[in-house]
């Protein structure tokens, strides 16, 4: 392979100079290192560090490749029970989690953060994030079959929202529909505290069979080492340690060439080219350069192995020939991945390399010493242990300190905003909140993706659950649901990682899956803040636990730190993403009924809990209280119930109530296919003891409404009395009427729509 270094670029800081020169001034806090991580680092080399070695330890020690703040809570989602473990074939610390879905079939799937670059530049900033997760589950040996989206903006109204939108939403859709994966779910909510912090988390999904999983790791002394993909340019260099695990300051975003640049049909050829690689057994391991690029993978290939590494950083192809050495090492340009091959398969490698028109150079050999060697123009530049740089780096236990204010917060109820329990006023609220900014329908964005490329989606918007076919002879299939409430966790943060999980584990259980594992995207502000550090740890604690009570494991997911501006840290986001399995997707349950005369049940117990609620938001713009209760041991019980329904055909349609309660729920299910429905709900009122209000807004968790055909209406009904579920019918679907809650309001179709699709393209329109 020929290189395209460019000799005038000047000889780097050598590791013969570092040892002769001790007192050389570094800028390793420019590099977003501490005085005392300089120190560490000095004291594993012996020596200070030559500029490579400063370069390769500040993007491998920042925030977010090292999880130097939440190592320490994430140890948690490692102590799993027999049960959670039971499907599990890959967990955390990996680039995906695996889970065996049955019949010899795998699946992968992760969800991680691009926020700050999608702040920045928001285009390029959400297409590489979507580029970047799809690589991670091509380096487990899976085909890439779908991606879902978590977007959280600033306030509808603010003047640069539509900035962040429009990019955020082009890029996401230009990359995906390019790769031609379909984009099955997601989330879109808008708040100001998000205005200057928007969070961009994307999820991929990939198949496999249980013999094509494959690890990254370099191991056999000799094996050599393929760099593959997009030439390495100035694009991203030091977007992770600068970029991604830094606070935004008052002014806006400035730090543009910290943003890499995307190219999906160059992706989409490594896609092709990587599945062959691993179908021939032509690869020992792949390695996905993102985050910290060649330093990551060298560092972490030869950390998971079992010897070293030398690399020849000459051979490393150039779009730009000006670049030095720390900068190649730094670089996050994309679409470029790194093998490890055995020398004797080197040439039916590159023939598949030339077969999809992918470049490739031999930049490196595994070793049998202990050592990450790196060579660039005949000087040694980085003689380092591997371990050092990828894994082990510091643990902090920051200072936690429970905020002063959250008292003050819970204290202010909802229970003392006024409700107006007339019938004109309670269907003026409902139009007012399925209008509201984040009930409202968001067509206006996911119309922009491509459901159904592939031809294995079974479910994408605006369904509950977002759904894919694995094997299309037997039907087999995997649900996927993200969710996460950030006023909820403002208010408990334990308590509103539960509710995040309870909602995307019920999500998945209406669609007709059964929930099997985790993955999560954890967004908060700064670790350097006492208080911000008591949210994460009582986040991850209630997320930790609550999957043991629903006995499914976290296989893996992202932390992303620093989202803030100056002092103001977001509200906490933790993103849950549940995956569940369904046996044959044509038994899957649709969210809104398509039939009249169907009986209309809602199970679960209706609680007055508005507190953090869509009502309390739309009507009052109120946040104030403690979240609703949620109690796991129930949700599972109701999934178990749903799976059973399902599986029995004895619904016609699920639909979860969360956000907005019961009134939004019974509005989608009649907006989704025409069809109207006649509700009454003076029996949930008495059962229940609450008020008309609270049974249409409350926002009480384990409740799902379902329809239900006359002539199955016995064997449901005998079925939930015998698992001893509550359950009340309140209804029957009718197309003669739009939605009539009677003795209170009626309103048509037509003029929910109206009010549903109106908002977005009112702003982005």
């Amino acid at each position: 392979m020929t290189t395209t270094q460019n000799p005038a670029v000047p000889q780097p800081d050598s590791v013969q100079h570092a040892a002769e020169t001790p007192d050389v001034a570094q800028p390793y806090d420019q590099l977003g290192l501490t005085a005392d991580e300089y120190q560490r680092i000095r004291d594993i080399l012996g020596r200070r560090p030559t500029s490579g070695e400063l370069a390769m330890y500040s993007v491998m020690w920042s925030e977010h490749c090292s999880y130097k703040s939440s190592k320490k809570y994430l140890r948690q989602f490692g102590d799993t029970t027999p049960e959670q473990r039971e499907r599990m074939m890959v967990g955390i610390g990996e680039n995906a989690g695996v889970v065996d879905i049955g019949e010899g079939w795998a699946v992968t799937f992760k969800v991680e953060s691009h926020n700050h670059p999608s702040f920045v530049e928001p285009f390029q900033g959400a297409a590489t994030g979507v580029g970047g997760i799809v690589r991670d589950i091509i380096s487990m040996g899976a085909r890439p079959v779908a991606v879902m989206d978590q977007l959280r903006f600033g306030a509808i109204d603010a003047p640069d929202t539509r900035r962040v939108v429009d990019g955020v939403v082009r890029g996401i859709s230009a990359y995906a529909n390019s790769l031609g994966l379909p984009n099955i779910g997601g989330e879109t909510v808008f708040d100001k505290v998000y205005q200057a912090n928007p969070l961009v988390n994307a999820l991929a999904v990939g198949v496999l069979r249980h013999d094509e999983l494959h690890l990254a790791n370099a191991k056999g002394a000799g094996n050599k080492v393929v760099l593959f993909g997009a030439r390495t340019g100035g694009d991203g260099i030091g977007g992770a340690s600068i970029l991604a695990s830094d606070t935004f300051s008052e002014g806006g975003p400035t730090k543009r060439p910290a943003v890499q640049v995307g190219d999906p049909f160059a992706e989409k050829l490594l896609i092709e080219m990587c599945i062959e690689l691993f179908k021939h057994d032509l690869v020992e391991g792949i390695q996905d350069l993102g985050a910290a690029g060649i330093s990551c993978a060298t560092s972490e290939l030869a950390a998971n192995g079992d010897g070293g590494m030398t690399v020849e950083l000459d051979s490393v192809l150039l779009r730009d020939p000006t670049l030095t050495a720390e900068e190649i090492l730094m670089s996050e340009s994309q679409e470029r991945m790194m093998a490890v091959v055995r020398p004797e398969k080197l040439d039916a490698f590159l023939a598949v390399a030339e077969k999809w028109a992918v470049e490739t150079s031999v930049i490196g050999e595994v070793t049998d010493g202990d050592r990450l060697i790196i060579n660039w123009r005949g000087v040694e530049i980085v003689n380092v242990p591997p371990r050092t740089v990828a894994v082990d780096g510091p643990v902090y236990d920051r200072p936690v300190q429970h905020p002063a204010w959250i008292d003050d917060l819970q204290a202010d109820t909802a229970a003392a905003l006024e409700r107006d329990n007339s019938g004109e006023g309670l269907g003026d609220t409902l139009l007012s909140i399925i209008a509201s900014p984040n009930q409202a329908d968001t067509a206006l964005i996911t119309d922009q993706y491509d459901y159904y490329v592939l031809g294995n989606t079974a479910f994408s918007f605006p369904e509950d659950a977002g759904m894919i076919r694995v094997d299309e002879e037997t039907g087999l299939g995997v649900a996927l649901a993200t969710d996460a409430n950030g006023r909820y966790a403002q208010l408990d943060p334990r308590a509103g990682a539960r509710l995040a999980l309870a909602e995307a584990y019920r999500n998945v259980a209406v669609s007709g899956a059964v929930p099997a594992a985790v993955t999560d995207c954890l967004n908060f502000g700064s670790p350097e803040n006492p208080e911000v550090m008591w949210q994460f740890s009582e986040a991850t604690a209630g997320l930790a636990a609550g999957c043991r009570e629903l006995g499914i494991p976290v296989t893996g997911g992202n932390v992303s730190f620093y989202n803030q501006t100056g002092e103001t840290p977001i509200h906490p986001t933790p993103v849950v993403g549940v995956l569940g399995i369904i046996d044959d997707v044509a038994r899957r349950v649709p969210s809104g009924w398509q039939d009249e005369g169907h009986n209309l049940y809602l199970l679960g117990t209706t609680y007055d809990e508005l507190d953090g609620s869509a009502w309390a938001e739309t009507v009052y713009d109120h946040l104030g209280g403690v979240p609703p209760t949620v109690d796991l041991a129930a949700e599972r019980k109701l999934g178990e119930i749903l799976a059973s329904l399902a599986r029995e055909g004895l619904v016609t349609s699920a639909h979860d109530l969360s956000e907005g309660g019961l009134g939004v729920a019974l509005a989608e299910g009649v907006m989704r296919f025409g069809v109207g429905a006649r509700v009454w709900l003076d029996e949930i009122m008495s059962r229940d003891e609450v008020d008309a209000t609270a049974a249409l807004f409350s926002e009480s968790t384990g409740r799902v409404l379902v329809s239900v055909a006359r002539e199955d209406q016995v064997r449901f009904e005998g079925m939930l009395s015998a698992r001893d579920y509550p359950v009340i019918r309140i209804g029957v679907t009718d197309k003669t009427v739009g939605l009539e809650v009677q003795g209170l309001f009626s309103m048509g179709v037509d003029v929910l729509r109206a009010a549903h699709q109106g908002t977005l393209p009112r702003y982005f329109g």
